[in-house]
């Protein structure tokens, strides 16, 4: 599958905002964003009214490049919210932030979710003592997360054992055990990434 390859802040520079894609970088005055808040290219700091169908695509760009997903992917997913009983966007932002990688980076294991997803993909986890190298693979309420014995003594969750880490109200996480476990389906509430999911709805019922 095709993987975007170039520079990330370039896709903050594109939709206006930080997507929080290089963990601690973006949180620095080395982000391109506080350097270069305008869109890439020679027209980036042109003027120009959106139409609907532009504010729309931006929004589904936006969310895709949030969580790291190709457009396939997350138009499957979107397919399957919208067989889901309920509000088809905020079944896509429930069924966007139950995946491993993206659980794993809220538990704070990783810096961002790239790193998250890179971090499952080498099998450094297990769900419910067995390992998943699956990033979207969906965790469901009750399940354990936890970083495999092998890796424990690695630099980087040796650094993660010293953070203070803030989680979701949807999920626990024992540091020390470098642990964490799923208590509930995240409500719309509980979801802070600044995603108006009504626009992505719109763009797919066309």
């Amino acid at each position: 599958m095709a993987r975007y390859t170039d520079a990330n802040c370039r896709l903050c520079r594109r939709e206006g905002q930080k997507l929080f894609l290089k963990g601690d970088r973006c949180y620095s005055t080395k982000c391109a964003m506080e350097r270069r808040g305008y869109a890439p290219g020679q027209h980036g700091q042109g003027r120009s009214k959106a139409s609907d169908y532009a504010l729309q695509l931006r929004e589904k760009q936006k969310t895709k490049r949030f969580y790291g997903l190709q457009e396939t992917q997350f138009r499957n997913l979107f397919d399957k919210a919208d067989r889901k009983q309920g509000i088809t966007g905020e079944n896509l932002l429930i069924l966007l932030e139950t995946r491993l990688d993206n659980v794993v980076f809220r538990l704070g294991f990783a810096s961002s979710r790239k790193e998250a997803r890179q971090l499952v993909t080498h099998g450094h986890f297990t769900v419910n003592g067995k390992k998943v190298n699956i990033p979207s693979y969906t965790v469901k309420p009750g399940d354990v997360i936890k970083v495999k014995e092998k890796s424990t003594n690695s630099p980087k969750f040796k650094e993660v054992k010293e953070m203070t880490i803030t989680v979701p109200e949807w999920v626990s996480v024992d540091v020390e055990k470098l642990e964490g476990k799923v208590l509930s389906v995240p409500t719309r509430e509980q979801i802070d990434t600044p995603v108006a999911e009504h626009l992505i709805v719109e763009l797919y019922s066309k």
